[in-house]
């Protein structure tokens, strides 16, 4: 009889939590969905990040002295994650071009011995340079789908997730700390103004239109770059998530 009462009163302090802290979920979807591509809607954020505030609510111990609001926020907007992570709004076709332009700069790597130009990856997959300029905007909506919402001070584990192909299994994600290394070593093998478009994006956290100025470019170049950049990560990471994934 007294654990029946206690679990009624623990559902009760649950729903207090949810009830009060509704408006939380919807100011954070509303963030987020700035980011997003105009598919997304504001509606489907908040049902997801309301399950994470639940979770949140069921989880809460007061006695570790976190206030609810920190605790909470956590939870919801990696239930908004989560659910964005499950979805690919990159057309198939762009898709499998990406595909091919990843393996055209991991053979022009190796054949050139350094870092191929947009002129001769273009040149490689037989495409117009303004063809695979055009790719590279498409696939930006990829790093905007996986965007943290500016709450989250872990850079690399950002990029991680932008160098991960959506499709990759998820057994994938138990190797952070490994990836993190090789994301590291990666890095140094990037052109310098892709690297330092990628801290300044992630690590400095300027807009586009910030990094422009920097580069005497617009925000538009700014994008291709980086896009680029993040593809060139995929095409050194891949071996290292193949043999995992292999595992």
């Amino acid at each position: 009889m007294r654990m029946s009462a206690a679990l009624t009163a623990d559902r009760a302090v649950r729903d207090q939590l949810v009830l009060a802290h509704v408006d939380l979920v919807k100011m954070m979807a509303h963030r987020l969905r700035r980011r997003l591509p105009s598919q997304v809607e504001v509606s489907e954020l908040v049902s997801v990040g309301v399950l994470g505030l639940i979770d949140a609510a069921s989880r809460y111990q007061p006695a570790l002295g976190v206030p609810f609001d920190a605790f909470a926020r956590r939870r919801i907007h990696g239930a908004m994650l989560d659910a964005l992570r499950g979805l690919d709004w990159v057309p198939r076709s762009v898709r499998r071009l990406q595909r091919r332009a990843e393996d055209t700069i991991a053979r022009l790597r190796h054949a050139l011995g350094r870092e191929p130009e947009a002129e001769e990856i273009a040149a490689d997959l037989e495409i117009p340079v303004q063809a695979y300029e055009h790719m590279l905007d498409e696939l930006r909506i990829t790093e905007i789908a996986v965007a943290r919402a500016g709450d989250d001070d872990n850079h690399a584990t950002s990029l991680i997730d932008l160098a991960i192909d959506p499709s990759e299994g998820p057994a994938v994600q138990l190797e952070r700390r490994e990836l993190r290394r090789r994301l590291a070593d990666a890095l140094k093998l990037l052109p310098e103004r892709e690297r330092q478009i990628l801290a300044l994006s992630y690590v400095e956290e300027l807009t586009l239109a910030e990094i422009g100025r920097v580069f005497g470019v617009g925000e538009s170049r700014v994008s291709q770059l980086r896009t680029q950049a993040v593809m060139r990560l995929r095409s050194l990471l891949r071996p290292a998530l193949s043999a995992w994934e292999a595992n």
